[in-house]
């Protein structure tokens, strides 16, 4: 059951229940991303990380965070 005060998305391909009101911030923060390592895509759209601050999440949407590996 999910409560009002939540909303499910799609992280990675997974699906989370998270706050309504989360920003893509938040989320980046509480899964410990290191922002200058990772690109960010919100529903197929790649999102600019100075904006994340400013992107509210809403119910269904579909998050993919991919990580840059180095490599010799």
């Amino acid at each position: 059951m999910v409560r009002q005060n939540k909303i499910k998305i799609k992280l990675n391909g997974k699906f989370i229940n998270i706050d309504k009101g989360t920003k893509l911030s938040n989320l980046v923060k509480k899964y410990k991303f290191h922002l200058n390592k990772i690109a960010i895509e919100k529903n197929n759209l790649i999102v600019e990380k100075k904006k994340i601050n400013k992107i509210t999440l809403k119910p269904n949407d579909k998050i993919e965070i991919v990580h840059f590996i180095g490599g010799g």
